[in-house]
């Protein structure tokens, strides 16, 4: 008995060796999730990256020292002199701990499978197949309040609303609709609903759908009125999309290739506070189209990075997208392309640039060059030269007029767009960590249109016109970068100026002046977590017209904003 007692005894210094070798690798494990932990912080903003590299180094160090005195005391470690060490356990006393510790485990062992077999639905007859697990569910909603208020000094009937014009075929026929609402004060409550579905096709190729609330006709909002009830929401295809992304070794996204309606692949000057400038494209407009974007990888100067991290990069993106098909004209394109880099520095101050360019193909309207002019002599050239959407401000030139061969009138009866659009943009954003975990963020963005041709502008229209050209804007944030968990928050001043013919009308901001060019002003706001997942926005919005009678309009939006 006593001679097994012993061998238990000898087992079990065994037992500790194999027990110190676990906790090896159990700091190993330790190590690890406090470097991760420390990651996170820095991404949060709540650390430096000088800091969290300083912290790092220093637990190394000591790290060190407690090894080497650990050493140490071993080495001056003397055997006693009735303790036998050796390195044989005979395979009786290996059985009996080996029952010991089975008997001890088996009944954890036996409730983590349990808890494991009861999440992943083993064996039960309507458990999800396999193929599920490609797809990707994700939504937002948002309930918004709007006040509109015009200004106390603007004109009643001042300025035509084309859009409305185009679609009742003349100034006559779109009655008390052929004006926009300069006097009366508008209050709405409006809902968005966004649903979308991503795929996994095979490694590295997804495809995507987006459904969407919102008129069918207007590109650049998906909201819905409320006041509703004798019809239902419209809810359609917003996004249906493949998209590829290349990956080298380091999980850094070198390419990406889009098709189909896709999201804007262009940077706006945005970051996490903002979905991006909205100078050139509302937030809401999605792409029709392929775009491209290659992407190569600056270095890191030391920054603590995550495999795949992004930060440092040069890109150029180039697209095209048709923007209106007809089998009795030239068809109507988008081109465009943007260079850029992304740059983020060791104390998580982050600077963004964007150059691009962009043509448009085919968009100037073509006039009816017949004696009378009239639409009933106009040709199908002609009237495919007629933009889908406007929302207004820029130079229009009369397509044809109302009446007919006998009986000509002088009312436009449709109308295009006068001038070419080839713009210039540039984006810039610096994002400073200097107040973490708040952060401070700058941003511009400048816009020229240089396809603009004074003469020809003005023989289109039939008077002198002057150039108009340029919008900019100038933008401050800050607090949170996101202000998606209780507590958080952000806010946010601008100033803005769109002058007539600087970008198309139709994609710009939506909100802004209910939107269109030729307009400035300025607007604030903020955001405020209430719940995880769940904030609330509010945004005030000022413009006047740059040009033409006054028309002010005031904008007070208030959101709940969701997202699952």
């Amino acid at each position: 008995m006593a001679n097994k007692t012993r061998l238990m005894a000898l087992a079990l210094s065994g037992v500790i060796g194999s027990v110190q070798a676990g906790e090896k690798e159990e700091l190993l494990k330790l190590r690890n999730t406090t470097t991760n932990l420390i990651k996170q912080l820095v991404k949060q903003g709540i650390l430096t990256d000088k800091a969290a590299n300083e912290m790092i180094k220093q637990a190394e160090v000591e790290a060190g020292q407690q090894a080497a005195a650990a050493k140490a005391a071993g080495e001056k470690e003397t055997v006693p002199a009735d303790e036998v060490r050796v390195a044989y356990v005979p395979d009786f006393v290996k059985d009996e701990i080996r029952q010991q510790v089975r008997s001890e485990l088996r009944e954890e062992v036996v409730g983590d499978v349990m808890q494991k077999a009861k999440n992943e639905q083993w064996g039960l007859p309507n458990a999800l197949p396999e193929w599920t697990r490609k797809f990707k569910l994700s939504g937002d909603l948002r309930l918004r309040s709007q006040h509109d208020y015009q200004a106390p000094d603007n004109i009643p009937n001042s300025y035509l609303d084309y859009q409305a014009i185009n679609n009742a075929g003349g100034v006559t026929n779109a009655g008390l609709d052929a004006f926009y609402n300069t006097t009366e004060d508008r209050q709405r409550f409006r809902e968005r609903l966004r649903i979308g579905i991503d795929a996994n096709v095979t490694d590295n190729l997804k495809a995507g759908v987006r459904l969407a609330t919102g008129n069918q006709r207007d590109p650049v909002s998906t909201n819905q009125d409320l006041a509703n009830y004798g019809n239902r929401y419209d809810f359609t295809v917003d996004r249906a999309y493949l998209q590829y992304d290349a990956i080298d070794d380091n999980k850094f996204k070198w390419l990406t290739l889009s098709g189909g309606r896709i999201k804007s692949p262009w940077y706006t000057g945005g970051g996490e506070f903002t979905g991006g400038s909205e100078l050139l494209w509302d937030v809401d407009l999605s792409f029709e189209g392929f775009a491209a974007t290659w992407r190569h990888h600056l270095g890191d100067s030391g920054r603590l990075m995550d495999a795949g991290d992004q930060s440092h990069q040069a890109y150029l993106t180039v697209g095209a997208f048709p923007l209106q098909e007809s089998s009795f004209s030239s068809d109507k394109w988008l081109i465009g392309g943007q260079a850029g880099m992304d740059w983020a520095f060791t104390n998580q101050d982050n600077l963004k640039l964007g150059v691009a360019y962009y043509d448009y193909v085919n968009l100037q309207a073509k006039q009816n060059t017949t004696a009378s002019g009239t639409c009933e002599t106009n040709n199908r050239a002609n009237t495919a030269s007629r933009p889908e959407f406007m929302q207004g401000g820029n130079t229009l030139a009369t397509i044809c007029k109302e009446g007919t061969r006998l009986a000509p009138g002088t009312l436009p009866a449709m109308v295009g767009l006068a001038s070419d659009f080839n713009i210039v943009n540039i984006n810039a954003s610096y994002d400073m960590a200097l107040f973490a975990p708040y952060h401070l963020r700058f941003s511009g963005d400048y816009a020229k249109n240089i396809g603009f041709d004074a003469q020809e502008v003005s023989r289109l229209y039939g008077s002198p016109v002057e150039a108009k050209t340029t919008a900019w804007q100038f933008r401050a944030d800050f607090g949170w970068p996101k202000a998606e968990v209780a507590g958080h928050w952000n806010v946010f001043a601008a100033y803005k100026y769109v002058g007539r013919d600087a970008v198309l009308d139709a994609f710009t901001d939506s909100d802004f002046h209910l939107g269109g060019t030729n307009f400035k002003g300025w607007f604030i706001g903020g955001n405020y977590g209430l719940m995880k997942n769940v904030w609330l926005t509010g945004r005030w919005l000022t413009a006047d017209m740059i040009s033409g009678p006054t028309w002010g309009v005031d904008v007070l939006q208030m959101d709940i904003n969701t997202q699952f």
